[in-house]
């Protein structure tokens, strides 16, 4: 079996463990105030099923929406329809963006941006980035550093119910941990069961490349990014001093 791209599966967790709306550490909220002031198109990038966008929308923001998951662009969409909320959401992935309109704002919340664990790709998703936005506008984006301790090899088993009484269990297992590279890959299995029975089963290759702020702040600039700030934890006043804190990025075209 070949690993899937955020499939079926993941989705469900997905939707089970991030529901719209829900705020993590303050998100949700900081993204709305520092979007208030827009009158023109905010993008927000690696969108998935919708956490985020939603809430957004309901506020009366004009947001598009882009990711390369067709499951999660699929639940994301019936979650837009659900509420009777219609926008532009886009497939594709990040360093291949290519999108008819410029933006006033980009955001990438959740953390997703370090997603794109190839470090080229990663800098080429930021040039599309730049290339999108209107001049004077902003990239605003959360990341964060791992855990410290790293366990290779080490499977961590995970149980999430769902509503219809089906159950998906998630088991991760760390199967690269490089510090000099600054990346980590985790093999998750998911296997859903009925009555007992396993009906599906799901590989995924989970992999995350970090950032430290200094070099992210040297990348940004490089790319052409200006007035570069970063705070912690969603807190503008704040600067980073910890590794378990958020690290948010506000950069300006």
């Amino acid at each position: 079996m070949s690993f899937s791209h955020y499939g079926k599966l993941c989705t469900e967790v997905y939707d089970l463990t991030k529901e719209v709306g829900q705020s993590f550490s303050g998100d949700i909220e900081f993204y709305q105030g520092k979007l208030k002031g827009c009158k023109g198109r905010i993008l927000e990038a690696m969108v998935g099923s919708g956490r985020v966008i939603i809430p957004l929308l309901e506020s009366g923001l004009k947001v598009d929406g882009v990711d390369d998951a067709p499951d999660m662009l699929a639940s994301c969409r019936h979650r837009l329809e659900e509420r009777g909320l219609q926008t532009k959401i886009y497939e594709s992935n990040l360093q291949n963006l290519d999108l008819p309109h410029q933006y006033e704002a980009i955001i990438i919340p959740g953390g997703s941006f370090l997603l794109i664990d190839d470090r080229g790709e990663s800098i080429q998703a930021l040039r599309k980035i730049h290339d999108h936005l209107e001049k004077g506008g902003r990239l605003i984006m959360d990341v964060f550093l791992p855990d410290a301790q790293f366990e290779t090899g080490k499977v961590n088993t995970s149980v999430f119910p769902l509503p219809g009484g089906d159950i998906i269990t998630m088991e991760s297992k760390l199967i690269e941990a490089d510090f000099f590279h600054q990346r980590k890959v985790t093999h998750l299995k998911y296997e859903k069961w009925r009555n007992g029975s396993l009906i599906e089963t799901e590989l995924q290759r989970f992999a995350l490349r970090w950032y430290g702020v200094e070099e992210l702040k040297l990348i940004l600039k490089e790319i052409g990014f200006s007035k570069i700030n970063i705070c912690a934890d969603f807190q503008e006043d704040k600067e980073p001093t910890r590794s378990n804190e958020k690290i948010v990025c506000i950069a300006v075209k």
